[in-house]
């Protein structure tokens, strides 16, 4: 077994940390012991240091499989940053490039390798003597029909257990539900595989729900105010991306498109300028994001309701990695559940994917605390609410909703149930349209009945009756509402319906975004020099240092080599090739914070000596300068060391700096004022004491 003192020097050299994460530690032990490993653990969680640590104390190679060339070359850029050999192999490589890489792994020169399960047939020859003393197979969940991102390559893995049986395998994912885990186990060969099961709570990210209505509104509220924030909206069509990324360019966002229907080139670029800051705002269908280690994406939107909450809570993950509090926002729509039903219906595994859809549709209706449902969803149950979700932040209030009930239901009844809920809302409110008036529907005994409900509150409030299962949508049908039986219990029998109180969408305070300026604070300072030294390097910004680091520079200050390796995310590696210029800046932004300071103080001194010119006396400066009498005593004092004409003995009387001067040569000349104040038995006030002590210096 490896030596603390070892994991933690490693741990600290080649990844900035003095500790572990829960279970780490103990998944690392068990590599050590040689166990197969199922790792389940939250993005941002700290997956990766499971198997890169153990790595780079395993005296051979360690094997990452990997489902993505830009998730290998994303990880190995960051491996690197942090002085650790690694290297990937994938098709985008030439032969040449390959053979290269062989050599170096024939020389020992690389710790881990990084393959894609279509690649590994290219590595079988150079392992035929074995040197693979780990493999570790990322993003585990794509071997499952189960899980959210089923790639059929994945189904092959099982073989590397057989070919390597005394080579331990580590299998790890964001996101998988038991039926998942069951499956990695079983498709690997590893069904003794010893299971870390991490806490799938992220504190740090706050979960809003918000019905479709005027997305881009919301959308642009919601954005103002995080205008230099990274950010990513995950839609479900192409068009989505392309139009909802042209309405943010107009408004003066730097958002940019990404689909399936770009060209590699297209999207390369695309993600390289998001990865190194170029671009705030990418709108993306949900194969965008997989690839991306970048910590710093402070907020994700969904767009379209996502097919399953596996799939959601992996997206949302992105978002707030460094453990930085981090936004999150999902819009939903009935309209958008239709078509994830027929995506459903058409796919291999209809029955799974649809059961999927409906617990995304509960998640997304809730009334309850939403980070509870989420967590119960992967098993972990919890009793208090997060008080970070809409629902917490604004609980629902009931109230007897039985008469409204009745109207909406009337109202379904007397169309026939052949209408949908926009004609249903229009004939309850009394709505004068073309529509309304063609069907005659003016004449009906409900017609106007509700016109004092809001049409919007009609919505929800019609929503809540098919969550409480009165009202259904055949959704095959052209989206007509339907009764179900549920419903005579209302009309006919007087059932009480308990409805919630609609909570209206506050309006975010909006911000002057005419001339924005840059916050003046050192991150921000910070923030500026990571990127110049990211772009001369040609890597992420992120992999100098992630924002969490930055902010506790912010906080500490360290202006030592030391103090600098104390900072969370600073290695020896890293404080070698970035230590000198980041604290040279905190030094620097420190500088001219006291330069400021002391220009303020100097125009302050001066508003002083003006009206002192004018003839003001103090007690008048004190309150023409709203400021305190010692204070204007203060100002006399530095201006008359300043050599300003200023005749400082007409505040003060002459015993009293006879008395100061002989209280200064007994107490041998203390710069501090209490000891003349105590020595001369308080008799001589604070203000005196300064002001004596002025005249006495200058005459030195």
């Amino acid at each position: 077994m490896i030596e603390e003192i070892r994991l933690k020097e490693t741990l600290k050299e080649y990844f900035g940390y003095d500790s572990f994460r829960p279970l780490q530690r103990q998944i690392i032990d068990s590599v050590f012991k040689g166990n197969d490993n199922l790792v389940i653990m939250p993005t941002g969680g700290g997956k990766s240091i499971c198997f890169q640590l153990p790595a780079l104390l395993l005296p051979g190679v360690t094997l990452v499989i990997s489902p993505l060339i830009a998730l290998m070359k994303d990880q190995v850029d960051g491996l690197k940053a942090n002085g650790i050999p690694a290297a990937f192999l994938n098709s985008s490589q030439t032969e040449k490039e390959q053979q290269e890489l062989f050599s170096r792994l024939d020389k020992k020169e690389i710790k881990l390798l990084y393959v894609a399960p279509e690649s590994l047939q290219y590595v079988d020859p150079v392992f035929q003597n074995g040197n693979i003393d780990l493999i570790a197979i990322d993003e585990a969940h794509c071997i499952s029909s189960w899980g959210h991102d089923f790639r059929p390559a994945y189904t092959q893995l099982g073989y590397l257990k057989n070919r390597y049986p005394s080579t331990p395998v580590i299998a790890l994912t964001a996101t998988a539900d038991k039926a998942t885990r069951e499956d990695i186990c079983r498709q690997l060969n590893i069904p003794s595989a010893t299971q870390h099961i991490a806490s799938f709570d992220r504190e740090n990210l706050s979960l809003e729900v918000r019905p479709g209505n005027k997305k881009f509104e919301q959308i642009y509220s919601f954005l103002k105010n995080r205008r230099r924030e990274s950010g990513i909206i995950y839609c479900l069509s192409r068009k989505n991306t392309e139009e909802l990324s042209a309405k943010l360019q107009a408004k003066g966002f730097n958002a940019k498109a990404y689909h399936a229907g770009l060209s590699h080139a297209e999207r390369v670029q695309v993600q390289e300028e998001f990865i190194n800051d170029q671009t705030e705002i990418i709108c993306a269908t949900i194969a965008f994001g997989m690839g991306i280690d970048k910590s710093n994406v402070r907020w994700v939107i969904h767009y379209n309701l996502p097919k399953n909450l596996e799939g959601y809570y992996q997206e949302i993950g992105r978002a707030g990695r460094d453990g930085l509090p981090s936004s999150t926002l999902l819009f939903h729509s009935y309209a958008d559940v239709l078509q994830l039903q027929k995506f459903a219906e058409n796919s291999g595994n209809s029955e799974v994917q649809l059961a999927k859809l409906e617990r995304m549709k509960q998640y997304s209706e809730a009334l309850s605390c939403r980070r509870r449902i989420l967590l119960s969803y992967f098993g972990e149950l919890v009793e208090q609410d997060c008080g970070n979700c809409d629902v917490c932040k604004n609980p629902p209030e009931f109230f007897d909703g039985t008469i409204l009930a009745q109207k909406a239901l009337s109202t379904i009844f007397r169309l026939k149930e052949e209408e949908p809920i926009s004609m249903v809302i229009d004939v309850l409110r009394g709505s004068q349209n073309s529509h309304v008036f063609e069907k005659g529907y003016q004449e009906l005994s409900t017609y106007g009945i509700a016109s004092d409900v809001a049409w919007r509150d009609w919505q929800q409030y019609l929503i809540q009756l098919m969550n409480q299962g009165y009202v259904e949508i055949a959704f095959h049908d052209q989206n007509k509402l339907k009764l179900t039986s549920l419903a005579k219990k209302v009309l006919f029998e007087n059932e009480k319906v308990r409805l919630a109180d609609v909570v209206h969408i506050v309006k975010e305070k909006e911000k002057s975004v005419t001339k924005e300026k840059a916050p003046d604070n050192l991150f921000e300072r910070l923030r500026k020099l990571r990127l110049s030294i990211a772009t001369e390097e040609g890597i992420p910004a992120y992999l100098i240092f992630n924002d969490a680091t930055l902010k506790e520079m912010e906080k500490e200050r360290p202006i030592t080599d030391e103090d600098f390796m104390q900072i969370n995310g600073v290695g020896r590696r890293k404080m070698e090739a970035y230590g000198y210029r980041f604290i040279k800046e905190i030094i620097g932004f420190s500088k001219d914070k006291r330069e400021k300071k002391s220009r303020k103080k100097g125009s302050t001194y001066k508003e002083t000596l003006e009206l002192y010119k004018q003839g003001l006396s103090v007690e008048e400066i004190s309150q023409k300068r709203k400021i305190a009498a010692p204070t204007v005593f203060s100002h006399f004092a530095k201006l008359y060391e300043a050599g300003e004409d200023i005749d400082l003995m007409q505040f003060v009387a002459a015993s009293d700096l006879k008395a100061v001067e002989k209280a200064k040569e007994e107490l041998g000349s203390p710069t501090a004022l209490r000891p003349y104040f105590e020595h001369l038995g308080e008799a001589v006030d604070y203000g005196s004491i300064r002001l004596s002590l002025t005249i006495l210096n200058r005459d030195e």
